[in-house]
């Protein structure tokens, strides 16, 4: 790996917090020319979207999960089973694949996969659902160096991942239900790309920002968890010059 890839991988590895990626196609007109509505219209969501990503690079993620309860009531984020591979967070909208476990049933299985990678835009997450996919593998180097080289901002398989040492060098980040080596090719049926999924008991959307944020709250969502991270952030020194976390949370009102 050369130096300038180097810095590529390491810069996607500094980068985020862990949320999902949106599909967005911008239609540019000619520089000379005006833009059209339409195009004015795309400009404006992929802006939008890109500081939206960005906001959520700069949260914790425990403030997103509590800023989502708060708001929609609901438990948001996947279980401790999803680990990542090495210490990393990440942010992006999602881009789903569900694999159905049906053994020789489908031996163009493997090309549905390939495709959803293949067709996912920068800032995408691969989210993969693996039916009864604890001993199977979703992904492994060869996936992860094309996600990586299409700027993906990393992948969550709920089921297994293999050739760990090779992501890890890479820089590219993978949460996943466990280390195996073992592949999916053979043994599961494509079920679709950019569908609903229900990821480690999480309903995932296509678009959605993980830890899993719906895409149709995500920005009431940010800004919840902005305002979080700040009392939390204040806290810390208000504790160290009470010498009392009581009279912190008084102050703050958040734990």
């Amino acid at each position: 790996m050369n130096s300038t890839t180097h810095r590529t991988f390491q810069s996607r590895r500094i980068l985020g917090a862990l949320a999902l990626s949106a599909l967005l196609f911008v239609a540019l007109a000619s520089l000379a020319s005006p833009l059209s509505s339409r195009a004015r219209q795309d400009s404006v969501t992929a802006s939008d979207a890109a500081v939206l990503l960005e906001g959520f690079r700069h949260v914790e993620v425990a403030s997103v999960s509590d800023a989502l309860e708060q708001i929609t009531g609901q438990k948001m984020y996947m279980s401790h089973r999803m680990r990542p591979i090495f210490p990393s967070k990440f942010a992006g909208f999602a881009v789903t694949v569900l694999l159905k476990k049906e053994p020789n049933h489908d031996p163009d299985a493997l090309n549905g996969m390939l495709a959803a990678i293949d067709h996912g835009p920068p800032n995408s997450v691969y989210v993969m659902v693996v039916e009864d996919g604890a001993d199977i593998a979703g992904m492994g180097g060869l996936m992860g160096t094309a996600m990586a080289a299409r700027s993906y901002s990393g992948a969550v398989i709920d089921g297994g991942v293999r050739d760990v040492a090779y992501l890890q060098k890479i820089g590219f980040p993978v949460f996943a239900g466990g280390i195996v080596p073992s592949t999916s090719v053979g043994h599961y049926r494509f079920a679709g790309s950019n569908i609903p999924v229900v990821c480690d008991g999480v309903a995932v959307n296509p678009a959605d920002i993980v830890t899993v944020v719906p895409r149709s709250s995500a920005s009431v969502v940010l800004a919840k968890a902005q305002e979080m991270d700040f009392k939390e952030h204040s806290m810390y020194a208000t504790i160290e010059k009470l010498k009392s976390i009581e009279e912190a949370v008084k102050k703050f009102g958040r734990l």
